[in-house]
């Protein structure tokens, strides 16, 4: 006998899938086949100067470029390793621009910034933004920045002042959130850390906090045991902060929801799940209070939007975990298509903004703004596909070729 909870999970989410995928499929089928010639993947080196590299500007990306006999282009710059295009190539080439679902199945859920390129060409065809194509009404989303400090990753060499004086930046800046990592390895530090910065600024700028657990035998000692997590979670409910994010291992389902049973803080997660299989396992078993898809590694920009569709069957929020610069562009596609509260821009290097970071890759865009941020609200490039004006000759001269 089936299980009553997936069989209540299927039910109210094929609906929601249907409606999905039906403006593609409209769009599919009142224009020409269109076929997929080639697809490319190669590293361009935009120029900055030594004190921008040492500041940490973005201007490095793997370019994923796939060329359809309709003489579109679409463009991503989330690409994976040039390794991989090989496997790209054979599931890709000679296909159906239209047959996303399809190439999923045949191994493109591996390379979600691929399936980018292949939303930027359709959207191009049908002269519409992709989040318009699936279903989404917004061109604006509230914005948050992850901040990561140079030095030691477990942040342990940053005073708690030098983070909140980041937080009252941002806030200045018109931004409403910061996460920044809770890995010191006194886990009750990063609690005290919290305090410092919400007195800092305020009870109407939340502060995120992301533990990043992964599996024990990966990172050590980083994987809190559940005493851990349930003090330092009660700690940063106390001090007002506004989500912990990952606290247990990935593959644990069961130690999350215990905790999120017990806290009135928001305990979120997903960013290191690929396909549906573990955002529905987490959804049964009552895993997280928010579902936190990743952008690329989890599929792509149908898979999240997807994983959108099931945590809304079940009543839950989605909020995409981020990128930086042009790579965010596939993000806030699907983060406009599902219609979320926060836009997450990671990671920032203090003290740079958002809009420095990612200064270098206009010169690769034919526009010299790309995500315009007013008062810690993105709004979306208004050009059709995943809302990049790409300048395809920039793109060949800053090209690194081996």
């Amino acid at each position: 006998m089936r299980d009553p909870a997936r069989r209540e999970f299927l039910g109210a989410t094929m609906a929601a899938f249907a409606a999905i995928l039906s403006p593609l499929r409209s769009l599919a089928a009142a224009v020409k086949p269109v076929t997929i010639r080639d697809v490319d993947i190669f590293p361009i080196e935009i120029p900055v100067s030594q004190a921008e590299h040492d500041a940490g500007f973005d201007h490095r990306f793997l370019v994923v470029s796939i060329s359809t006999d309709a003489g579109v282009r679409g463009f991503s710059f989330a690409g994976p390793r040039a390794e991989v295009l090989p496997a790209v190539r054979k599931v890709l080439v000679g296909q159906d621009l239209f047959a996303v679902e399809r190439h999923l199945r045949h191994g493109l859920i591996q390379w979600g910034g691929v399936e980018h390129a292949l939303w930027d060409a359709i959207g191009k065809i049908a002269g519409q933004p992709v989040s318009n194509l699936l279903g989404g009404s917004s061109d604006r989303v509230k914005a948050y920045a992850t901040c990561v400090w140079k030095g030691n990753l477990d942040q342990s060499h940053v005073p708690y002042e030098e983070q909140a004086r980041m937080a009252v930046k941002l806030k200045q800046a018109g931004f409403k959130g910061m996460k920044i990592r809770a890995w010191r390895p006194k886990p009750m530090d990063d609690v005290a850390a919290c305090g410092v910065i919400k007195q800092a600024v305020g009870s109407d700028f939340a502060v995120m906090f992301d533990r990043t657990a992964h599996r024990p035998e990966d990172v050590g000692q980083r994987v809190w045991d559940y005493p851990t997590g349930l003090e330092v979670a009660r700690g940063l409910q106390e001090k007002g902060a506004y989500w912990l994010e990952e606290p247990f291992a990935r593959q644990d389902y069961r130690s999350p929801a215990r905790l999120a049973a017990e806290v009135d803080i928001p305990i979120t997660g997903g960013e290191g799940y690929r396909g549906l299989d573990p955002f529905r396992e987490c959804l049964i078993q009552k895993t997280y209070d928010i579902l936190q898809p990743e952008g690329s590694g989890s599929g792509g920009i149908l898979t999240c939007v997807q994983v959108a569709a099931l945590a809304r069957a079940f009543g839950l929020p989605c909020i995409l975990h981020g990128s930086m610069a042009l790579r965010v562009a596939g993000w806030l596609q699907a983060t406009l298509a599902f219609g979320s509260e926060w836009q997450e821009l990671a990671l920032i290097t203090p003290p740079l903004l958002p809009e420095e970071h990612w200064s270098p890759g206009l010169k690769v865009l034919k526009s010299k703004e790309v995500f315009a941020i007013r008062d810690g609200i993105i709004l979306a490039p208004d050009h059709p596909g995943i809302g990049l004006d790409v300048d395809e000759e920039a793109i060949e001269r800053f090209r690194v070729r081996r």
